[in-house]
């Protein structure tokens, strides 16, 4: 079995959704829920954490757009994984936190205040959503493992 290392460059939350989120040095996750005290923590539902890899961010930056981690509203910012190849069922572990890839991408019904504030927002295109199977802290700058 191949592993594909990776880092977290940033954990972000926020009380609304729809918003950019703010970076916190670590945030306790929830097994079958998400993070606590973030909108996006919902229990049963399959998007309980999303992850935008901080490459996605720069593209944006290229495009001159003053954005940093956290202002697509992901929770947790990563270095070094290709988000968009791992398939859904895919395992990982972020720190000491167990989760599984249950959405890649999607679907955006309306502009939200991240599209209006950031000019364009790519975690529709390229953001991945997991679920908390073991839950625990997750720190800014915790390796990310992937069992491929």
């Amino acid at each position: 079995m191949e592993k594909i290392k990776g880092k977290v460059i940033s954990v972000n939350i926020s009380s609304r959704k729809g918003m950019r989120k703010k970076p916190v040095k670590e945030a306790e996750t929830i097994t079958d829920h998400g993070i606590k005290d973030d909108a996006h923590a919902s229990g049963t539902w399959h998007r309980q954490i999303s992850l935008l890899a901080l490459e996605s961010i720069k593209k944006m930056q290229e495009k001159g757009l003053n954005v940093k981690p956290g202002d697509f509203a992901e929770n947790i910012t990563t270095e070094g994984i290709d988000l968009l190849v791992l398939p859904i069922g895919t395992r990982m572990k972020i720190g000491k936190v167990e989760a599984e890839v249950s959405q890649i991408g999607k679907e955006c019904h309306t502009r939200c205040a991240i599209y209006y504030l950031a000019g364009d927002c790519v975690m529709p295109k390229e953001g991945i959503f997991v679920k908390v199977l073991k839950g625990g802290k997750i720190r800014e700058g915790d390796e990310i493992v992937v069992s491929t």
